[in-house]
């Protein structure tokens, strides 16, 4: 609703992601003996982590393989050792976890798999290539299971109370309200006349289930009844997804009992008898207790690991070495005061890790972009971490069961306090004479094309095409090749194809197999003839058939609007120092200055 989707697992603003990255960070780190690895780069807790270890780490990492300079190189170096330091940390911690040898044999083998590594001649071969043998190969595996048993202990330690379940439904209740359903049987066929044929007796009165047992290629020993038991001949509610998109929306679009079609889909015709439609339930707590609590805990695990990571990087005695060749430098970047609540630092680190987690990022560095990429999305990230600091700390002060990441309490407490927001009649009016486009089932056509690389061929098969309605044969015949792209909207095809069949207002003349374009020569020197059928022109749904649907979109945008005025407010009176250009204008490297020419001297005038 306001731009997080709280069933994203990662959180993208806190050092989760790092976690769940862990076991790709220590597969493949060879545990080399002392001699090997180099001098300490740093030390975590008191144990050394060592240049090489921190080489073959950076060689597979995006971020160094665009070769970042000045500034880039300062923040890049900090993200990384950042990650070392967590990871280093959590293998520490994660070292009295338990793993027996048939857990290691079982992901062994599962790699071996992967990696088709069965053979144990290539799987040696494939262990001297990446610098191992088999005991370190192992033992680097019982590494990352111990950590990912650790972030399990962790999430299956908590277990929400009855308090914030049912705080938590009445947060996300819109999430578990049921969809619309209908009580129908269908008949489906592989002729249209066949199809008319039946709507034909239906209208005139004939028994649909009696219809759907003589017609129907689908269900017809349970008169078409959808959703019926086994050996029964009773329709039961089923929702939109037991149809076709193009046959659902006919059927929910009566929004009661009627009759439907034929409606094609597919290649087959399909008509529909609505004898009851079921408009969508706001369940009760009883009815959807077990899923809330489910999601519920899912939401506080992921809160509960946000902080035991947390607490461990604050916890974390770091040392560096002397001329590490790396530049860590980790400032306080804002601090944050809302009213009323505590001072808060957050650090550079903090904005690196989801800004340099963007798979744009690395794109934007190999093509040379990365300081002007740092520059747009460090500040946005900044002030989204400002903002959520506010929030979690509103919530806190709120006095109620919240749970979840930052993220999904910042989130959830904007749904909190934009509850009682509502609409009348008026505004989704409104709403939806300013959207149109969410209302309009676009315009589609079912299309064939047939490519050639003579002219000549392309306009003879045109020609037959016109009498004839066996287009494989005809494209066969003058070495075309068919392409049936079924039904498209606009946009789907490129370009020139698509301004043919959507932007041209006159139809192609018809032939046996449909509609049939003129010859048209593509960039690529190729010759192309279009067979369209079953043209349908862009439809505005009117109001009555989409109010549900418009009220709910300007519900949505009503409340959006109105959380976003409460955070504004939020951070007029909260006291906000933005130190973000400042720390970046220190770890800017300054350019030398340039020594200015030593002066000539004049020469000394010739002698008479």
């Amino acid at each position: 609703m306001f731009g997080i989707n709280r069933r994203i697992i990662t959180i993208l603003f806190g050092l989760l992601a790092v976690a769940f990255a862990v076991g790709a960070i220590l597969l493949f780190t060879p545990q080399a003996g002392q001699s090997q690895r180099g001098k300490p780069v740093l030390w975590v807790n008191g144990k050394a982590v060592y240049e090489l270890d921190l080489l073959r780490l950076q060689g597979n990492d995006p971020l160094y393989a665009a070769n970042p300079q000045g500034l880039l190189k300062a923040l890049v170096d900090t993200h990384f050792l950042e990650q070392v330091i967590l990871t280093e940390a959590l293998k520490q911690d994660a070292a009295r976890v338990r793993v027996s040898a048939a857990e290691v044999k079982k992901e062994v083998d599962r790699i071996r798999e992967q990696f088709g590594l069965k053979d144990k001649k290539v799987y040696d071969q494939f262990l001297n290539q990446v610098g191992y043998t088999d005991a370190q190969l192992r033992e680097e595996i019982k590494q990352s299971l111990r950590i990912q048993k650790r972030l399990q202990q962790i999430q299956e330690a908590v277990k929400p109370t009855p308090e914030e379940v049912r705080f938590y439904f009445t947060l996300f209740k819109e999430e578990y309200k049921g969809e619309a359903q209908v009580k129908a049987r269908q008949i489906v066929l592989d002729d249209k006349a066949k199809a008319l044929e039946a709507l034909a007796k239906a209208k005139a009165g004939e028994d649909f289930a009696q219809l759907a047992q003589t017609y129907s290629k689908v269900g017809a020993e349970q008169g078409g009844a959808l959703g019926a038991e086994p050996g029964k001949s009773e329709p039961r509610p089923v929702t939109k997804v037991v149809f076709p998109e193009a046959v659902a929306q006919e059927v929910f679009r009566l929004k009661g009992p009627g009759l439907v079609g034929p409606v094609e889909a597919g290649g087959r015709y399909y008509l529909v008898k609505v004898e009851e439609y079921i408009p969508p339930k706001e369940p009760s707590f009883e009815e959807v207790k077990a899923k809330v609590e489910e999601d519920a805990k899912k939401a506080k695990a992921d809160g509960a690991l946000e902080a035991y990571l947390e607490e461990l990087r604050a916890k974390a005695q770091v040392r560096f070495a002397e001329n590490m060749g790396y530049q860590y430098k980790n400032p306080a970047v804002a601090t944050v005061e809302p009213e009323g609540g505590k001072k808060v630092e957050i650090l550079l680190a903090q904005v690196l890790q989801p800004v340099f987690s963007n798979p744009q990022m690395a794109q934007l560095l190999q093509q040379g972009l990365g300081e002007l990429a740092v520059q747009f999305f460090l500040p946005s990230t900044l002030d989204q971490l400002i903002n959520r600091e506010i929030l979690v700390q509103e919530a806190q002060k709120s006095g109620q069961p919240f749970i979840g990441s930052k993220d999904e309490i910042a989130q959830a407490v904007q749904l909190w306090k934009t509850q009682d927001v509502s609409v009348t009649d008026a505004e989704v009016k409104d709403f939806y004479a300013k959207n149109p486009a969410l209302f309009t089932v676009p315009a589609s056509a079912e299309v064939k094309v047939v490519t050639f690389k003579d002219e000549a061929q392309a306009k003879a098969f045109r020609e037959a095409a016109l009498k004839s309605g066996n287009l494989e044969a005809l494209a066969k015949a003058q070495e075309g090749e068919l392409t049936d792209h079924g039904a498209v909207n606009p946009g789907v095809l490129p370009a020139v194809l698509d301004r043919l069949v959507f932007r041209v207002k006159d139809s192609f003349p018809k032939g046996p197999a449909g509609e049939v374009s003129e010859v048209v020569k593509l960039e690529d020197g190729s010759f192309v003839v279009l067979i369209v059928n079953n043209r349908k022109a862009e439809v505005l749904r009117p109001l009555s058939e989409v109010y549900e649907e418009a009220k709910a979109l300007a519900l949505s945008q009503k409340r959006s609007r109105a959380a976003q005025a409460w955070v504004e407010e939020l951070r007029k009176k909260a006291k906000v120092e933005n130190r973000l250009n400042q720390v970046l204008a220190e770890l800017t490297p300054k350019e030398a200055p340039k020594e200015s020419p030593a002066p000539s001297t004049p020469e000394a005038p010739a002698k008479p």
